[in-house]
């Protein structure tokens, strides 16, 4: 089968004259099969991904692209974030996304490629297919691969199929065989963003209590990740979903609150302040507490009073 992330060939359109250098690809319903508004097939070496454009660099998409990995691990960027597809995976990349590839002769598995418009709104609705809030990279268990896998080869067989039906039956067909692989996909995508917020959920409660105990001696997101047994990038995601701030700005506005609390209610002095929520030199302190308040720390302290 004709690839179709391999062969949008005379269908991209370049934007240059726009200013903008990333190339828009077309779904080229003149090289499905039966010219239906999708296709499905194998990845491998023998599949060259695109006859216009290297891959490796970045480019747009204006269908929908899922990819099922048998082999990996793939690093495959997606809106500028990389992501690692191991065997077992999927990748799912919607309309107007960039993305880049990084070896094309290096994915292995089952693609899919569908033009919007294919399906009815009813359809698309039920499936999420535009919840670009939903993650691309999903990690099916055995169970849920393998009712998946299932699917994309009915539907690969009735794409495939071309002479047993009328045009219209076939197209028909395969409309309903597309969207019982996507409403399994769905339901996996749907699960697994559920199952990343309640991770992210966990992650920060940790993070907001070892801060919470920590704050007046430890300033360092490194030091709290490292604690928890977290990676630097997991920890930002979660305090960053939950709060819509920063680790560091986390913990910075905990050191502030706690210095205002001591400035306003103690007659400590400064520097005794300061070392109170984890600064040994009051100049430090003093610059630390101005930044974020935009006062010193003896304005503040005579504002209050």
């Amino acid at each position: 089968m004709t690839d179709v992330i391999t062969q949008g060939r005379a269908d991209a359109e370049s934007e240059d004259d726009a200013g903008d250098q990333i190339r828009t690809f077309r779904f080229p319903v003149d090289l499905s099969l039966a010219g239906v508004g999708l296709q499905v097939g194998p990845m491998g070496r023998d599949h060259t991904w695109h006859a216009e454009a290297p891959l490796h660099r970045v480019h747009r998409i204006d269908f929908h692209v899922v990819m099922l990995f048998s082999e990996g691990p793939v690093r495959h960027m997606i809106d500028f974030a990389e992501y690692e597809a191991a065997a077992g995976d999927v990748l799912w990349i919607r309309p107007g996304q960039v993305h880049r590839f990084s070896r094309p002769d290096e994915y292995r598995g089952t693609v899919l490629t569908m033009q919007p418009g294919f399906l009815p709104r009813a359809t698309v609705e039920a499936t999420g297919l535009y919840r670009y809030d939903l993650p691309p990279l999903l990690h099916p268990d055995p169970a849920q691969r393998s009712a998946l896998q299932a699917a994309l080869d009915q539907l690969r067989r009735e794409y495939e199929d071309t002479e047993t039906l009328p045009l219209n039956l076939h197209t028909t067909v395969l409309r309903h065989s597309l969207t019982a692989f996507l409403v399994r996909l769905s339901h996996l995508a749907t699960s697994s963003a559920q199952e990343e917020r309640r991770h992210q959920d966990t992650t920060f409660t940790l993070f907001r209590d070892a801060v919470e105990k920590g704050f007046t001696t430890n300033h360092s997101v490194s030091a709290y990740a490292e604690a928890l047994g977290y990676s630097r990038r997991t920890l930002v995601r979660a305090v960053r979903a939950a709060t819509g701030e920063t680790p560091k700005a986390f913990i910075d506005k905990r050191v502030v609150l706690e210095a205002k609390r001591l400035l306003a209610h103690t007659d400590l002095p400064i520097g005794r302040v300061g070392a109170a929520v984890g600064f040994p030199d009051a100049a430090n302190f003093s610059k630390f507490f101005q930044l974020r308040t935009g006062q010193t720390p003896v304005a503040f302290r005579a504002e209050m009073r």
